[in-house]
């Protein structure tokens, strides 16, 4: 359902046939090579009949970002050794090419010389779905191999939390070429009809909510605390589930959404490798902060740096076991199998549970700041920060220092009309944080470089 528009499965289905036909006829398109495609279009119902044309046809779908610059695109283009491209606009930034119209979408097929990957036939003997690339947070990112197989695992285990099923109604709010697998593809799979957003406004979304009797969100936190400030009569009586990703739930967000909707805002931790183990389905009113119990198919374990685990109140590195684990990196080319340790997926972030046995994440393993001996997360200065109404956002690194090794800085963004000086920043934070967590510095910035999924950049 899309602006007034509703596509029934059976319009789907057959828009799908007949773009996967097309695509099988053009020019540099080769089945049984297992082509890797590239999709550049805009989220809507065309980037849906498109990527499932894809891999229908028997390609691996490849989502290429609309944020992502030209050099960027260039550089997954060469990466993936990619067949071709798929464009949903007459716009090309693609010159001297071979082109194809489909009819019926308007979408562009580009040709490109591909060509192979180091390791081809191990690629193609996974029978690939999706190649999606990490937010690289903390260096170079690395391609994800999901095959078809994994695909169906991930959806299933992540159902066991969600419930999505044919009554529902699912209100979409974020870009598809980061989020399509354990979302846009579970709700097709159980039945669900889904609702395509076209504003981020608070009021059109509620609007939008009434007439189609939402009965699911899938948001981030930003859609959530714009919600929670609309001043309207609405009170979303068919919502039953709020799933928020992305990124990290603030408190405040949180208990502004209940207080607003009567109903709690369920945070969910998606990996790129794994789909999504965890939701806090159960405790979103006591720890909305928390990304709750492991889904059933799941394990979880909190391993110091030696990898032995470590009990409930202590912080460690979170590995998890279970259903739809990628099936390989691209580049470097590592299988999964040389991965895992006995089938269990270092994710590399730092989490703490709870006595109720609710998970808790801290920050990025290779994130932590060591000040003076005490291991330091910067995302918790950073949610202090933005706490102050001056603050927009802000991002904590470390700078060296002669005695302490370590010491935290802050890099801040200032809300439109606000004012705000180092000194009193400094001040504000020693009343919430402990001395050393402090930043011994501040620098006021225009801009605080971000991954292509809104992820702070910490290189």
């Amino acid at each position: 359902m899309h602006e007034g528009e509703t596509t029934t499965y059976g319009e789907l289905f057959e828009r799908v046939s007949v773009v996967a036909d097309w695509l099988s006829h053009c020019p540099g398109f080769d089945r049984k090579r297992c082509p890797r495609i590239g999709l550049a279009c805009e989220s809507g119902v065309t980037y849906i009949v498109l990527a499932l044309a894809i891999l229908k046809a028997g390609g691996c779908l490849v989502p290429i970002a609309e944020e992502l610059t030209e050099t960027e695109r260039r550089e997954l283009i060469e990466r993936t050794a990619l067949s071709g491209l798929i464009l949903g606009s007459p716009e090309t930034w693609i010159p001297s090419v071979t082109l194809c119209m489909e009819p019926s979408t308007l979408a562009i097929w580009v040709a490109l010389e591909g060509g192979n990957l180091e390791n081809e036939a191990e690629f193609a003997n996974l029978e690939p779905a999706f190649i999606r690339f990490s937010s690289g947070t903390t260096g170079s990112s690395k391609g994800v191999i999901l095959s078809h197989t994994k695909l169906r695992e991930r959806i299933v285990a992540a159902n066991a939390a969600l419930e999505i099923c044919p009554r529902d109604r699912i209100l979409w709010m974020l870009p598809m070429a980061h989020h399509f697998a354990v979302s846009i593809v579970l709700y097709l799979y159980h039945g669900a009809c889904t609702v395509l957003g076209s504003s981020h406004l608070a009021e059109e979304v509620l609007d939008t909510a009434e007439t189609t009797r939402a009965t699911v969100i899938y948001g981030a936190p930003f859609h959530y605390a714009l919600l929670a400030a609309d001043r309207g009569g609405y009170s979303w009586p068919d919502l039953r589930l709020a799933v928020s990703t992305a990124a990290p739930l603030p408190v405040e967000t949180a208990r502004h959404f209940y207080q607003r909707f009567g109903k709690a805002l369920v945070q969910g931790l998606g990996i790129i490798e794994i789909g999504l183990p965890l939701v806090n389905t159960g405790s979103a009113i006591d720890a909305p902060t928390a990304v709750g119990r492991p889904l059933p198919a799941f394990d979880i374990e909190l391993r110091d740096d030696d990898g032995r685990a470590l009990p409930a109140g202590c912080v460690g590195e979170l590995w998890i076991k279970g259903p739809g684990m990628f099936d390989a990196y691209l580049s470097p080319w590592q299988p999964v199998t040389e991965i895992c340790v006995d089938g269990w997926f270092a994710t590399g972030d730092l989490a703490e549970t709870d006595a109720a046995g609710r998970l808790h994440l801290r920050g990025r393993k290779k994130s932590v700041l060591n000040i003076n001996g005490m291991k330091v997360f910067p995302e918790e200065i950073e949610t202090i920060i933005e706490r102050h109404a001056a603050v927009n956002r802000c991002r904590i690194t470390g700078i060296h220092h002669s005695i302490l090794g370590i010491v935290p800085v802050a890099d801040v963004i200032l809300e439109p009309g606000h004012s705000l000086t180092a000194r009193e920043l400094i001040h504000w934070c020693r009343d919430l944080v402990s001395i050393y967590k402090v930043p011994v510095q501040v620098r006021f910035v225009d801009q605080i470089p971000l991954t292509a999924s809104g992820k702070i950049r910490r290189v």
